[in-house]
Parts: structure tokens; sequence; C-alpha cells
């Protein structure tokens, strides 16, 4: 569906591809017939007056999601987004593929996204509000959101990265832990778990890695090659 035009542009032909979902600033220029409207992704992965509190929290501390807007005709349209590294992330039918929100360029309308916790997805923080806010301090801090894009379905979407990408496979027995703020996004049967090194022993003496983030399961995490967050 995308092509890469280089290692930062991708472009994709709407009369093959079908409507195209992408951050809104991301387009750079389009040939033929194209037009564009707002798009919401829904929910935020919970129900009731709790999730609702929490959502709150979490966008007054990081945010869920980015602007996006669906582009459709029979033109190709051009993406890329200040200067990041592209990567094309391939979705077959009852996959799944989570990715950080500001890493989301864009993807076909084949997927089908929501707003999932990552305290949910992780099982780590504790339960209810109390370990919400937990998760969502720790997100704050590394540069992990609250809140994760899970896109499922059958297509393709691009994902952003500074200085390019490592794709580590993960295995049952294979685990992977990567710096938090290097994670991408993963595809597949992929759990995360934020792990703090900090104890009072070696405070202030763990070398810039206080948080880990394990990664379980099978299929494959996006690592990008560098710490600096978008």
């Amino acid at each position: 569906m995308f092509t890469k035009v280089n290692n930062k542009v991708v472009s994709v032909d709407l009369a093959r591809s079908g409507p195209i979902v992408a951050r809104r600033g991301a387009m750079l220029f389009y040939t033929g017939n194209v037009f564009f409207q707002p798009h919401q992704i829904p929910g935020s992965g919970g129900t009731g007056a709790l999730s609702g509190m929490v959502g709150v929290a979490g966008r007054m501390m990081q945010g869920e999601h980015e602007s996006t807007m669906v582009a459709q005709g029979d033109g190709t349209v051009h993406y890329g987004f200040r200067g990041l590294e592209v990567e094309i992330v391939d979705v077959n039918g009852g996959g799944e593929l989570r990715v950080e929100a500001s890493r989301l360029l864009g993807h076909t309308q084949g997927l089908q996204s929501s707003i999932v916790s990552i305290s949910a997805q992780s099982g780590g923080g504790g339960g209810g509000l109390r370990g919400a806010l937990r998760s969502a301090a720790g997100g704050v801090a590394t540069g992990q959101g609250m809140y994760t894009t899970r896109l499922v379905g059958a297509g393709s979407a691009v994902i952003l990265g500074h200085g390019g990408f490592i794709r580590l496979q993960v295995a049952p027995d294979r685990p992977v832990t990567v710096d938090p703020q290097a994670f991408a996004a993963s595809i597949g049967q992929v759990e995360t778990r934020l792990r703090s090194t900090v104890s009072f022993r070696n405070m202030g003496r763990t070398g810039g890695e206080a948080f880990q983030l394990d990664c379980t399961g099978h299929g494959v995490v996006y690592v990008q090659a560098s710490e600096q967050r978008l």
C-alpha cells in the first residue's frame, strides 16, 4: 500500500489503497483528485466513571492520541513528518500493532484503531485509579505515554523514529528488554512491562537506565536508533 520514496518520505496511491488515515500536518504534497476530512480515534479502552477519571489523568499528563485526517480520492499522496525516519509495517488479518501515538504517521483504513491503557496492557502499576496514575507517572518519566494506539485488522501502517529502526524478534524463550524511550512499536502477541531498577541503595547510580521495558510473548519489537522523544 505505502511505498518508500526515501528513508523519510512515503507515498500512497489512493486508487489502490483506499482511504488513508494520517496525522495532521504529515501530508507533504499530492497529485490527482484528493480531499481530506478530520478523523477521530474511538474510545480509551475502558468504560464507566473510573475510565473517565483515568482518561482525564492521561490527557493531562501525556495525551492519548494525535489529531488525524482521512485522505480520499484517486490521487497519490506523499507523507513525511519533521524529517523523521519512516518504516512501513504490514499487518495481516488477525494481527495487532501497538505503537505510541506520537510515532504513528498513518495507516490504511483496513486497520481499525483504538486507544488502550498501558497499565492494562502491561499488567503493571497495580489496579484501579491509583495503579493507573502510577503507570501514567512512570510513562511521563520514561517517554512512554499512559495510553497507546492499537491497530488490528489487515493493512499497512507507517511509524516514525529518529535514526532508523531495528527489528527485534521476540519469542517465549527469547524475551527482549529495551529502553522505554527507544521503543517505537510492537506487532504480534507482545506484552510489555515497565520495570524500575531504582532502589534506595542505588538511587543516583543507575547510569541513566532507571527504567526498562520488558517485552515478552511472540512477535516483533521496533526500536528506534535513538532515545530522543518525538
